[in-house]
């Protein structure tokens, strides 16, 4: 049952592929990959949760800290942002909806993770030509305000505004034509610090969810599951080599957020401030 489950994720296949493949029907495999994930999905809580004590959150502070190379990032709590899960598109007018702005059907899995790539915090569900920033709004994390406590922030891409009130402390880098040294310093510390969430999402990709062919009703137990073994494999030292790295995010497209990015000003300005003034810090730790 476990082997049938894991090569459905892994090989994103329908079900009469992989009924082929283990000699068996299409309706077992059907039921396993459902018992399986529901399985899976049942323990989320003890393995993604946000920090459960303050020495836990220094961890993290301090290891963003070490990626962001900087003193300046010893409050940072996590690193946020979208990614796109490949579906296969519904049928009916409701397909559409499915679309996002590269013109693929995928369903979208908001993130929270550690300095780690850990997932600390997951939010899935919402069609794919739903912009971050809406999604965000509707998540558990934004109106519940649980992460992070408070004198700390959560770094994110130019696809967010960049928040102060309310909850959470969300900070973006510099948009447009960026001017200045210290604005530059800025951007190029929080990208260090923010790209652990894309390698997070590259490496999960690179084993899961190449491509999910289940009913899209049934795709966000399906990617919970998955970032649930992601957080396992981490913790296991069971992890592969990405071939590209995350590039620098600084200029990216800022969609629907980049309208009025004006309420987290106090933060956009004292953290380059803060990297300007204080010196580089050597990372602390290795990141796998």
């Amino acid at each position: 049952m476990v082997g049938v489950f894991l090569f459905q994720l892994a090989s994103g296949t329908s079900y009469r592929v992989v009924s082929r493949v283990f000699g068996m029907p299409r309706s077992a495999v059907h039921d396993i990959v459902h018992r399986v994930t529901e399985d899976v999905v049942a323990i989320l809580h003890q393995v993604i949760h946000l920090p459960k004590t303050p020495e836990e959150m220094e961890v993290a502070c301090r290891g963003f800290a070490g990626l962001a190379r900087h003193r300046a990032y010893l409050k940072a709590a996590g690193a946020i942002d979208g990614c796109h899960i490949r579906i296969k598109a519904p049928s009916g007018p409701d397909g559409q909806c499915y679309r996002n702005r590269k013109l693929f059907p995928s369903i979208v899995l908001q993130a929270v993770c550690d300095h780690q790539g850990r997932f600390i915090d997951t939010y899935v569900g919402w069609p794919g030509s739903v912009h971050d920033s809406r999604v965000l709004r509707h998540s558990p994390l934004y109106r519940q305000s649980a992460c992070p406590p408070p004198g700390h922030f959560i770094l994110t891409d130019g696809g967010y505004l960049c928040l102060q009130h309310p909850p959470p402390p969300l900070i973006t880098p510099y948009k447009r034509v960026v001017q200045g040294v210290g604005a530059q310093r800025f951007n190029s510390h929080r990208s260090r610090a923010r790209c652990t969430i894309e390698r997070a999402f590259g490496l999960m990709k690179a084993i899961f969810l190449k491509a999910l062919e289940v009913h899209h009703t049934f795709v966000p137990r399906v990617i919970t599951a998955c970032t649930i073994l992601h957080n396992t494999c981490l913790s296991a030292g069971d992890t592969v080599v990405l071939d590209d790295e995350p590039g620098d995010d600084a200029a990216e497209d800022e969609g629907e957020a980049g309208l009025e990015a004006v309420s987290g000003a106090l933060w956009g300005d004292q953290l380059p401030a803060e990297v300007s003034a204080l010196e580089e810090v050597p990372p602390d730790h290795d990141y796998c």
